[in-house]
């Protein structure tokens, strides 16, 4: 299985969107907005930002959902 390390999040504050490279073996439990220095946490359940606002799934939780 390809493991896809790009995503875009989105800020759930103001809409702004960035691609963004994630770490391969790790989740990322932090973000801020570029645009409105908004600070981003998972969602209740999620294990990162990117599995809250991000169009891809972190990679842990990717591999994980091959196994």
């Amino acid at each position: 299985m390809e493991i896809i390390t790009l995503s875009t999040i989105t800020c759930p504050e103001c809409g702004f969107r960035k691609k963004e490279e994630m770490p391969i073996n790790a989740c990322q439990h932090f973000y801020t907005c570029d645009s409105c220095l908004y600070y981003m946490k998972p969602k209740n359940g999620d294990c990162c930002v990117f599995c809250s606002f991000g169009t891809v799934k972190c990679p842990p939780k990717q591999i994980e959902g091959c196994c």
